[in-house]
């Protein structure tokens, strides 16, 4: 049920408004000041108002300004009994919904009513999926407890903060787009653009055109205006991932958005100006990148203001547990699998591991023995075969490698099985082979 509050020092008034509101289905409450009226507005989930202009101990008009400012979800309608433009035209800018004169326009407040309950229904939404966003992007989104992460996170959230560029470093696969999210997501530039790029995707050229932009007839190809990344990420946040890829020259021109806050797209002559924050990656050491002369040292001295190490994952096994079972949770819902727990040999297996591919890996390990289980638990023999136990029974059946092209076709069986929900015609279909073929494939990879 939608709340309506109604602040009006007239009590004939304030009930006469409560009981038609309260006609049309809404809860209705009252207060006779502005002082009473923000009192209730901090206890109840008020949706709209109906203020009165003149109020005992305040305008209307202004206290329409002091409850958008600590209720923005609120909407506003005023009451006058003598409209004015002057007043008419401070209520809206100081945003409110609507602003009518008592007694001409009665017959419009259940229909003013109607839209700002839809309006202020639409801002609760809109936050709410903001709060979701942040949620998904923050910090939390960091799966793991061990010392050396969690002084990388404390670092991350100081940083956050400021406007500083960060250069985040670590091997690949350490999740270092994550972090770089997350110190978007808890700055002061949230609500604006966060722009990813990975510089090792693109040539020079390329590369300059998708930061930078270009324009039309700038080079074969280039049909039409296009703008950049740095453009799109104007007030909010660029992430340059694996930036010791870039070329020399285009380090220069990255430099100068450092140093002066402007570029030059290819094609024109004059600097375009913008507001963005630089994040940065990289699993190299760009100490020796600058010694081989792959690397300008200004530009190294301008990214490394703020260095963030992000650990391997063999240097915290004690997170690979929480991690196995994020992922576990993460595919059993994502294939529609009730595989719900990890055996003990399963899990040592994975603590064993040096894991050179980092989380990256760990996650494809994950997905790969979801995808070929058959029971609620993970078990060693749905590991690849150079993370299996090495004393294996010699008359256990053969493991098929992730290399060979039978897995392949196991794992495409398993999909397509999981998406038909089991329907063995239709997999069968689907694959574009018999249902005789399909049920000995079945029983030739122990599938069900």
């Amino acid at each position: 049920m939608k709340t309506v509050l109604i602040i009006d020092d007239e009590e004939k008034l304030r009930a006469l408004l409560t009981r038609i509101i309260s006609l049309e289905g809404f809860e209705v409450l009252g207060a006779g000041d502005g002082k009473t009226g923000l009192a209730m507005l901090k206890q109840a989930d008020v949706d709209v108002v109906l203020c009165d202009v003149k109020l005992p101990d305040a305008s209307g008009v202004e206290l329409a300004a002091t409850i958008k400012e600590r209720f923005p979800q609120v909407e506003i309608i005023l009451l006058t009994a003598y409209g004015n433009i002057p007043d008419s035209v401070q209520a809206i800018k100081n945003g409110a919904f609507d602003y009518i004169t008592k007694g001409d326009d009665n017959s419009r407040i259940i229909p003013l009513l109607y839209r700002a309950v839809e309006k202020a229904a639409l801002a609760k939404r809109v936050r709410q999926l903001e709060k979701q966003l942040g949620e998904r992007y923050s910090f939390a989104r960091v799966v793991g407890q061990s010392a050396s992460l969690m002084q990388a996170v404390d670092l991350a959230r100081r940083v956050a903060q400021t406007d500083t560029t960060v250069l985040l470093t670590g091997e690949t696969g350490t999740g270092k787009e994550v972090f770089a999210q997350a110190i978007h997501q808890e700055s002061a530039r949230r609500t604006h653009n966060f722009v990813a790029i990975n510089c090792s995707a693109f040539g020079k050229e390329m590369l300059e055109s998708e930061m930078f932009g270009h324009r039309a007839g700038a080079f074969t190809g280039a049909i039409k205006d296009h703008k950049g990344l740095f453009d799109e990420a104007n007030r909010g946040t660029i992430f340059l991932d694996e930036i010791g890829e870039m070329a020399l020259e285009l380090q220069a021109k990255l430099l100068r958005v450092l140093e002066t806050g402007e570029f030059i797209r290819i094609g024109e002559s004059k600097p375009t100006r913008v507001d963005v924050r630089i994040l940065a990656a990289t699993h190299r050491d760009l100490r020796h990148e600058i010694e081989a002369g792959h690397f300008r040292e200004d530009l190294f001295y301008r990214i490394s203001v703020f260095q963030i190490r992000l650990p391997a994952l063999r240097e915290r096994t004690e997170d690979v547990a929480q991690l196995a079972a994020h992922f576990l949770d993460l595919f059993s819902a994502k294939t529609n699998k009730k595989v719900t727990a990890i055996s003990g040999d399963f899990l040592k297996a994975l603590q064993n591991h040096p894991w050179n591919g980092n989380i990256r890996e760990l996650k494809n390990v994950i997905e790969r023995a979801v995808i070929l289980s058959n029971s609620p638990e993970l078990t060693p023999d749905l590991l690849p075969v150079d993370m299996q136990p090495a004393l294996a029974s010699a008359s256990a059946p053969r493991q098929l490698s992730a290399f060979e092209l039978a897995s392949a076709e196991k794992i495409h069986i398993q999909k397509v099985l999981n998406y038909t929900q089991g329907n063995k015609t239709k997999t069968a279909e689907l694959l574009g082979i018999a249902l005789t073929t399909l049920y000995r494939k079945l029983a030739e990879y122990r599938l069900s």
